[in-house]
Formats: C-alpha cells, structure tokens, sequence
C-alpha cells in the first residue's frame, strides 16, 4: 500500500506526508480570489500577495480555529497540492489526515468529505486525533499504557491533551494560538506608537525577535517599518524587543494556565508517568523562543521538544501508515480501521 498519504489541515499550513516519497511537503492554507470568484493564485504563491492584493482580489484562509469554514476552497486547494506532490498518483490512494479532538461530529465530517467525495476518487479515508498524531510523531509508543502529555501549539488553535493506549484521557482545545500573538503585537505597536504594522510583519518580529519570557535588563532594539496612524505616512522606528515580549504575555499566560488545568485533571497514575517523561511540546508555536522554559517552570516538570514542531502530526501520521502496530489508531466515519 505505498499510495497512502497522511493530511495535516492547518489555518496556516497544510502538510502531507507522502509514503512513497518518504517526505512530508506543506504550502500555506491560502488562495487569492479575483473578481469575487475566480482563483488566482493557490498557497505560497497565494500568501506572497497577503495584504498586497488591489481591491477586486482577497486572500482567504479556507481553515479557521482549526476547522474547515470555506469547504469549497479547501477542496480545491487540497486537491491541488496533493496532485502536485503526488504526480498524479492519488486516484484510488488511501488518506488519513488530522483532526482536533474537541470538535463536532460535523465538523470532522467535513474533513472526511474533502478527501472522499473528491475527483480523486479515494479508496479510504480514515482520520486520526491530532494529539496522538502528534505522539507518533515525536516517536512516542502512543499505543502503550503510558500517560503522554501533549501541548499542540497553532496558529489559531492550542490544543492540550492527555493520550495514552492510542486515545484522549483529557484535551482541551483553546481557540487562539500564534496568531493572537501576532495580533498582540500589532496592538501594541499602534498604542504604545501609533504605528500601524501588518500582519506578516508581526509574524516576522514573533518568529525572529520575540521570547516567551521577560527580560527586565535586554535593552536590544529591531527597526520596524509601518504607517504612522495620525500622518498616514510610512514611517520606520526602533522598538525594544522587550516591548515585543511584553505584548505576548497575556496569550502566554492563558496557555499556561490551560496546562495546569489540565494537569489538575489527570488520573494520577497517568501524571506519575507525566512527571517522569516530561511535558511534549508539538505545533509551529511552540517554537517560539523560551516557551518550553515558560511551561517547565509553570507546571514544574521539564519540557520536551524536537525539531521542526510545526511537522509532528504529519510524521506521526507517516509512522501511523508505516507501523502495522498503529494502524489501528487511524478509524473512519464509517467506523472502519486500517487494515
């Protein structure tokens, strides 16, 4: 069964594994329309023209809060990249993709629609829970009677969860995540400076500049270019990094609470193994500098985590395709398992 691929539906990314190419590939989860209707450009391509498009285009992001909510843009996005990865050799593959544990029924619906009922023409789709996607990927036995303890950090999701045997003991899905954080930054830049930055431009000061924690005596500054509110003119200002982290706290602080909330809620047989192996830390946010730090010194266990965070349930799925022992984790609307 090498035509299998594993979907990952981010708000920001999508990323597919490929089982035959080994590889995981992602684009953005965008599309710019022109004239209302007509699709102009598709992912990379697509989040290249964010903020830039003339007033008969717009960007969309057809995934939000982690949920599909333009099914179909989605389709069709989906259906692009896959065929650009695959070369054309989706027609009768198997899928299993990603879902967020604290969703409604229809809502994983829709993302089993979006593969079965395309032009592809699927011979199964199956989903698996994007915590214990997460697990395999970090190489985790997410199928053992061990208790795993798991903060997937999004761009406008953060979900936390207790896994062990393969299923969801305790998860909570907040409805924010590195994108609040953007926002936060914009915020403060326009109050504390009337200057207005745009979107992209607070992404880039988060993922280079900014750290989880405060750091009273970092006096280090970042030019920043924006258009100042009361003369409507561009303008370019020094910001102290520090002004940036002050900015992320709040967010950061209500994902840190969520921890110990769940935490608070664990069986302790589950949080002895927990306080043993450690906190694991998955998703694109959670690369943020000094957040594993943040999080080992809230709830007072160490904090675990890996390379490029943003691709754990991607190749957790790759390994859920891959070893016959996890197959089981993946399962179908239709109540079916991989056989």
């Amino acid at each position: 069964m090498a035509n299998m691929f594993g979907v990952d539906l981010g708000s920001m990314h999508i990323r597919i594994y490929n089982r035959h190419t080994k590889t995981v590939e992602k684009t953005k989860t965008a599309l710019t329309i022109q004239n209302r209707n007509q699709i102009y450009a598709m992912g990379e391509n697509a989040f290249a023209m964010y903020e830039k498009v003339p007033s008969n285009m717009e960007v969309v992001f057809p995934v939000v809060n982690g949920v599909i909510a333009d099914y179909r843009y989605m389709q069709m996005l989906t259906t692009s990249f896959l065929n650009s990865i695959a070369k054309g050799r989706t027609r009768g593959a198997d899928f299993i993709i990603a879902v967020p544990v604290d969703i409604t029924e229809v809502e994983k619906k829709a993302f089993f629609d979006l593969l079965y009922k395309s032009k592809g023409k699927p011979k199964n789709v199956l989903l698996c829970d994007k915590p214990v996607a997460d697990c395999a990927g970090l190489g985790l036995d997410v199928a053992g009677a061990l208790g795993i303890f798991i903060v997937d950090v999004g761009y406008q999701t953060t979900e936390i969860s207790v896994v062990s045997l393969g299923g969801i003991v305790n998860s909570e899905l907040l409805p924010f995540g590195g994108g609040r954080m953007d926002d936060a930054i914009i915020a403060a830049l326009r109050r504390n400076h009337n200057l207005l930055i745009g979107r992209r431009t607070a992404m880039q000061l988060k993922e280079t500049y900014a750290c989880a924690q405060v750091d009273e005596d970092d006096k280090t500054t970042v030019s920043v270019v924006g258009m100042n509110v009361v003369s409507g003119l561009p303008q370019t200002l020094e910001i102290e990094v520090q002004e940036i982290n002050a900015a992320l706290q709040d967010t950061l602080n209500a994902i840190s609470a969520s921890v110990k909330r769940i935490l608070e809620r664990t069986p302790p047989e589950l949080a002895k193994d927990i306080v043993r192996d450690g906190i694991y830390l998955a998703g694109g946010g959670s690369a943020l500098k000094g957040f594993d730090q943040l999080i080992s010194e809230t709830a007072g266990i160490p904090v675990n985590t890996c390379e490029q965070p943003d691709e754990c349930a991607a190749r957790g799925l790759g390994t859920i395709i891959t070893t016959p022992a996890f197959h089981k984790l993946a399962y179908s609307m239709k109540t079916k398992v991989l056989k």
